[in-house]
């Protein structure tokens, strides 16, 4: 299996996809996040932060935005541990974030707010895997 942290959607048949219904109900997207030694912003500022301090910035922003859209922050956590299984690096940590459905999230993050707050995920972040999920049991 193959594995490619990337920071934003480039391939065509991914931007279709996430334009598509998708599943009924809420969804729960898992947030695999790699961060870069040193934040490294597009338009060149310097800046001493960390990636993980400038991914934090756009998370403090995202917990007051997502709730506009009917989401929530479920959960986020650091990476302590490879308890099964073979990667050649770990992730630093895994964000989960519900939305009420794909169109929330698509809407939210094509708004000028969260478009304001990316600036710090990208200069914070070297890579992540997004993977849409949909609860089986228990409570949605």
């Amino acid at each position: 299996m193959e594995v490619v942290n990337e920071v934003s959607v480039s391939r065509p048949e991914q931007i279709a996809a996430m334009l598509e219904p998708g599943p009924d109900g809420p969804i729960y997207m898992v947030n695999l996040l790699k961060f870069k030694d040193h934040a490294e912003y597009e338009d060149g500022r310097e800046t001493d932060l960390t990636g993980r301090a400038a991914y934090n910035l756009y998370g403090a922003a995202v917990v007051n935005i997502i709730t506009d859209y009917g989401g929530e922050v479920f959960f986020a956590g650091d990476v302590t541990h490879l308890s099964l299984g073979q990667v050649e690096e770990l992730w630093d940590e895994v964000a989960i974030a519900k939305y009420p459905n794909r169109a929330a999230l698509v809407a939210m993050s094509s708004s000028e707010e969260w478009q304001a707050a990316a600036v710090h995920r990208t200069a914070g972040l070297a890579g992540q895997l997004n993977i849409e999920t949909v609860a089986r049991f228990g409570t949605p």
